[in-house]
């Protein structure tokens, strides 16, 4: 419960948790004495706005504490095969795939965690969970900590993840707003956070974190670390709700074409407002923060969440340049993984903020052409390995958006043929 978090939160501010085999155990630092001590040993303006943040919320649960859960989850792919559960693919599994590819939307201006869509919001982490908020990082991940505190409490109790492994986070509620990124952060005031809640009295936040490959530099193009980074992805963005739905999809004889179309959608056409319009039953009157912590557990046992398999349906994934910028991967790379992560995972739609990165300034028109081929997932996917293949062995030096298009049009100039996105 949040009262419960902010707890551990005090605790952590006051450096109580004991640190012995901490590194042992695979944990990263919880207590906030390194975060303080910057502001000394070389102090840096984006660490005193950290700190801000920090303060902010202790202020706002100070005044008013808020009333209900966040839950934290370890989603894992199993390196064994195991029938009760979906185990961690093989290049087979990806390359044979006749999954369509979902739906994928450009945004070019905002961040991720502004969107107002019930959507599976990407943290691009570090495999120790939360990476440096509580030390001098200052990038994607640790900024979200910083206005989402109560992500901080799992960094307790989280070891780092695996190859096989991400972490979901529903119910974090923010608490600050702030401009800028990096050296130029800066907290801007209070925030109020206006998510809407679910039967379990969680904030409909759901934050995945899931780690690339760190500097993986020409390694990054070896048939591994596209396996790695694409399962990786897959592990996040899968929701274990569909388990059944994927048994039907994949019997172990496999799965043509034509019982693939019986059995799913295809989401490619579908626009996003349709696919979150969605019956969203009003909680209000449940999760209103004159309800007790007890009322919320009574609604549930009361009405149950049988929807929430439902749900699972239209939920989407909002992310953007995973595994780049201080990671050091290439845009389009992963861009394309992310894409056939998601539409393998039977997500509906990919949102993906480029935040004005050069290398990605034709993703629109280039993932566009791709939907209007109707391609399944196995068709980017054995293109993906084709270029990383001639990449790593140095046959060709263009980026893959760039080797893709020639190889199937034969002029750069028909890609300016493209109809307008309604």
């Amino acid at each position: 419960m949040k009262e419960f978090i902010g707890a551990l939160l005090g605790c952590s501010l006051f450096c109580l948790f004991p640190v012995t085999n901490r590194g042992v155990e695979r944990l990263p630092t919880i207590n906030f004495d390194q975060l303080f001590a910057s502001l000394y040993d070389n102090y840096n303006e984006k660490q005193e706005n950290k700190i801000r943040c920090i303060i902010h919320y202790f202020e706002r649960i100070f005044s008013h504490m808020p009333i209900g859960f966040v839950s934290f989850e370890r989603k894992v792919l199993p390196l064994e095969h195991l029938p009760q559960c979906i185990s961690y693919p093989k290049a087979e599994f990806w390359s044979n795939s006749v999954i369509p590819l979902c739906c994928f939307e450009v945004q070019n201006s905002g961040l991720i965690e502004d969107q107002s869509s019930e959507a599976l919001e990407v943290d691009f982490a570090n495999k120790f969970i939360g990476g440096g908020a509580l030390h001098r990082g200052c990038v994607q991940e640790e900024i979200r900590f910083m206005i989402n505190p109560e992500l901080i409490a799992g960094m307790l109790f989280l070891p780092s993840m695996a190859d096989n492994e991400a972490i979901e986070i529903i119910g974090a509620e923010r608490f600050s707003s702030y401009t800028g990124y990096a050296s130029s952060f800066h907290f801007t005031g209070d925030y109020v956070d206006k998510k809407d809640v679910d039967c379990f009295g969680r904030r409909k936040t759901r934050i995945i974190a899931i780690d690339a490959l760190c500097s993986p530099r020409m390694r990054q193009y070896k048939q591994e670390c596209l396996l790695r980074e694409i399962n990786k992805a897959f592990c996040g963005f899968f929701a274990p709700s569909k388990h059944q739905q994927y048994k039907r999809l994949f019997p172990e004889n496999g799965c043509s074409r034509a019982q693939l179309d019986q059995n799913i959608e295809d989401p490619i056409g579908r626009s996003r407002s349709n696919l979150l319009s969605h019956d969203n039953a009003s909680t209000s009157d449940a999760t209103t923060e004159e309800k007790s912590v007890n009322q919320v557990i009574r609604n549930y046992e009361e009405k149950g969440c049988e929807s929430l398999g439902h749900e699972d349906n239209n939920i989407g994934i909002v992310t953007g340049n995973w595994g780049c910028g201080a990671f050091g991967g290439d845009p389009e790379l992963k861009t394309i993984i992310q894409w056939l992560a998601a539409s393998q995972a039977l997500r509906p739609f990919i949102s993906y903020y480029s935040f004005g990165l050069d290398e990605l300034q034709n993703l629109d028109q280039v993932t566009r052409w791709i939907l209007s081929q109707k391609w399944t997932v196995g068709d980017l996917w054995n293109m993906l390995v084709e270029y990383s293949y001639q990449k790593y062995k140095g046959q060709t030096d263009v980026g893959f958006f760039t080797w893709l298009l020639p190889s199937l049009f034969g002029h750069d100039t028909e890609m300016l043929d493209l109809p307008n996105t309604p």
